[in-house]
């Protein structure tokens, strides 16, 4: 009666995984077989052994057959089910079976440091000639069970991913690898420093230059909370996983706009499921992840230790493959040749040989080189470009041309400007006719090679209540079209500091959009900064044939972006382009809310790469201005998630190159964006009555049950939490963007 009674257990397990994955019970009657299994085992002992094990073997065959019939036509919507089962192998169960033996770090169960967060010095082996060779790696990934209800399932707390990032940077000192395994649905959404967009900022832009071999493994990767453990240099993924930009009920109740504590619709759920593209083959096709990782049909769970073994040689070979880029191409194709198609077969028994995981300093940079192009090229020809053939390759030779001029100008030539200049000095010091005779060509020659950016005769610090004269004197300032309205509006602040009702045409005219009482910002859109923010006509867009698409198919979607492009003019919800500020030339990428909330998709990704690879060649500085950005755009699935990590690298890359990156959030700045290429700057400004933050409202108060006050996601209280580093005022904008250029950043700028 024991084997019998065992037998019924497992049949129990198998019934409640089927309801699992189906999301109901009625679902090929499994209820009633839920009941009739409970019944077998309240009548244990009274049923003669015969006709139980009749009975368990009627029962057998049908959950079979229903496996078999749920696993022949599986649903991205249930994958998800998959992953979510309370019977899916976790973290542990790995590090318990894939690796020889392990030591958790940073405290352990309640008492970690945010237990959903765990980081392990493992051990792992393999056999080479029934001899075991042994590799030392460093673990870091989510853990959803053992103490679910301490684990927040598996969504990090900001000091989780600090903690992951601490012993990123033990595993670079000790020159071991990280294998990082993702489990988590979303990062847990709290502003508390280190503030979770800022954290997982901060975890990306780390790991882009992280000095050893990262290899990740996906099971359940949920955006920004997937990318804080997830930039690595190869990504293996579950063939029963998911990697999406958004759950599959968040998509739902955006799309079908639905309320707040409304009921969700099933079928609605389910097509956002299979819009996203969120399963394994879907993320393969897109390229965002490089390699499948074979499960059971209907996913592994804790006790599938075939599965175990096959991720224990997989984890090993990536390693391999990774370390092997960085020696030599003929030994990574012999390599890769050999255990092609692998993946389908039988694990092996032996690895043919044996790898040194170590890296030599030119290893290193290989490694880093190859990850930086890795992660570049990843979402090109998802976006559409408007012009081709002689247009395409006139900006290929204009870009090749500019790049040598630069280099040239200043590599080449400035190696020596210095000596030039002290000589010059010296010899101009001299108040003879004769010196000042031969001192004058050369310095007409030095000013030719090193022209100095045109300073404004004086930068205007108004004390009185008319601030247009910030800008340039013989410059009338752009109005805003809002302006052209006769009526009055009341500031939001009246009740609280006895504001008076103010005139629109002063509004949004002399008064910039401030209310002259609080100092209340009023939205004012993208073109006020435009005119009003760079030198008269320097505004000069570049990239603007890049265009964002659907890359996915995404149902109705192709109709809603001819409607945005129609209505604002734009294909994309970023702007590119060169300007001036009283005299200094930048870059600039500006993100609008009028174009799509100013989401980012691949489109945005490409011309903000393009936009920082332009300022480190010229050698300007680099100014991220945020209008708006509502995150990643969702329609574009897991291709608007790796521009999170792609767009944090070429910023990482221009900022080490000596350049300045400064980013300036305005009105609502949240999600993606945020938890990456802009969170990583060392100089972040809010403009006042900015809102900036990982996400919003609902979403924290869906996710933690908890309600956040009004202003918990002010631009006062980010400055509080030491996530921005200043607040400015829209009408001193010009002049404190001008002070920051002049007074930060290394000595690599063009005008320094």
């Amino acid at each position: 009666m024991t084997d019998s009674g065992k037998l019924l257990s497992r049949l129990a397990d198998r019934i409640s995984y089927l309801i699992d994955i189906k999301g109901e019970s009625t679902w090929g009657n499994l209820d009633e077989l839920q009941r009739q299994v409970q019944d077998l085992h309240r009548s244990l002992f009274e049923i003669k052994e015969a006709e139980l094990y009749k009975e368990i073997d009627r029962i057998e065959d049908r959950v079979s057959f229903l496996e078999d019939r749920i696993a022949r036509r599986l649903t991205p919507a249930e994958v998800v089910n998959i992953v979510r089962s309370v019977q899916r192998f976790t973290l542990t169960d790995i590090l318990e079976n894939v690796y020889d033996s392990y030591t958790e770090l940073g405290g352990e169960g309640e008492c970690n440091i945010d237990p959903a967060v765990v980081v392990a010095r493992a051990t792992i082996s393999r056999k080479v000639k029934n001899r075991l060779y042994s590799h030392q790696v460093m673990v870091i990934g989510h853990e959803k069970g053992r103490g679910e209800e301490y684990r927040n399932g598996g969504c990090a707390r900001p000091w989780g991913n600090d903690k992951a990032l601490r012993y990123m940077l033990v595993a670079e000192t000790e020159g071991i690898p990280i294998h990082s395994f993702i489990f988590t649905p979303g990062a847990y959404p709290i502003e508390d420093y280190p503030g979770a967009a800022q954290q997982i900022a901060r975890n990306i832009y780390a790991m882009a230059r992280l000095k050893v071999p990262i290899v990740s493994f996906i099971s359940e990767g949920g955006s920004g909370g997937a990318e804080a453990i997830g930039l690595s240099d190869l990504r293996l993924m579950a063939s029963r996983g998911y990697y999406s930009v958004i759950s599959p009920e968040g998509a739902a109740a955006i799309e079908g706009k639905i309320r707040e504590g409304e009921k969700l619709p099933r079928d609605l759920v389910e097509h956002c499921a299979s819009q996203l593209k969120i399963t394994a083959s879907d993320n393969l096709k897109l390229g965002t992840i490089d390699r499948i990782v074979e499960e059971p049909p209907l996913g592994a769970r804790r006790e599938d230790y075939g599965f175990f073994r096959r991720l224990r040689y997989e984890m090993v070979r990536a390693t391999d493959e990774v370390v092997l880029r960085t020696k030599n191409f003929r030994a990574f194709r012999a390599y890769a040749l050999k255990r092609q198609g692998e993946e389908k077969v039988s694990v092996p028994e032996d690895f043919d040989l044996v790898i040194n995981w170590n890296l030599t300093e030119l290893e290193i940079e290989r490694l880093l080189e190859l990850r930086s192009k890795k992660y570049r090229e990843l979402g090109k020809g998802f976006f559409l470009k408007k012009s081709r053939g002689l247009g395409q390759k006139f900006r290929k030779a204009k870009a090749i041309a500019s790049k040598g001029y630069y280099e040239l100008r200043y590599g080449l030539l400035r190696l020596h400007h210095r000596n030039v200049q002290k000589v010059i000095e010296e010899v101009s010091g001299e108040g003879s006719v004769f010196f000042k005779k031969v001192a004058e060509p050369v310095r007409a020659a030095y000013d030719f090679v090193f022209p100095q950016p045109r300073r404004p005769a004086k930068v205007i610090r108004p004390d009185g209540p008319d601030r247009r004269s910030i800008f340039a004197e013989e410059w009338e300032p752009y109005v805003s079209p809002l302006a052209n309205e006769d009526r009055t509006v009341t500031c939001p602040n009246a009740s609280k500091y006895g504001c008076m009702d103010l005139w629109v045409p002063d509004l949004y005219g002399e008064l910039c959009g401030v209310c002259p009482n609080c100092g209340h910002h009023f939205p004012l859109e993208y073109q006020w900064y435009l005119k009003n923010l760079f030198d008269k006509g320097s505004v000069q867009e570049f990239n603007n044939h890049i265009a964002s698409g659907n890359p996915l198919g995404f149902q109705g979607f192709d109709e809603r972006l001819r409607r945005d492009i129609r209505r604002t003019g734009r294909t994309s919800s970023i702007i590119t382009f060169d300007a001036r500020v009283f005299g200094i030339r930048l870059v600039v990428a500006m993100l609008i809310g009028s174009f799509r909330g100013g989401t980012v998709g691949t489109a945005e990704g490409e011309k903000f790469v393009r936009a920082c690879d332009i300022a480190r060649t010229t050698r300007r500085p680099f100014l991220a201005y945020v209008h708006t950005t509502g995150g990643i755009r969702i329609q574009e699935g897991t291709l608007g998630v790796v521009q999170m990590p792609k767009c944090t690298i070429a910023v990482r890359e221009y900022i080490e190159s000596g350049g300045l990156y400064i980013v300036v959030y305005d009105n609502n700045s949240y999600a993606g964006p945020v938890a990456s290429f802009l969170g990583c700057s060392l100089y972040q400004f809010g403009i006042r009555s900015s809102r900036i933050g990982f996400a919003g409202p609902r979403v924290i108060r869906e996710t933690t049950g908890k309600n956040v006050p009004p202003d918990y996601h002010s631009a006062k209280n980010a400055l509080k939490r030491g996530h921005i580093q200043g607040i400015w005022d829209r009408r001193d904008f010009r002049k404190n963007l001008y002070e920051a250029l002049t007074t930060m950043g290394g000595h690599n700028l063009y005008y320094r």
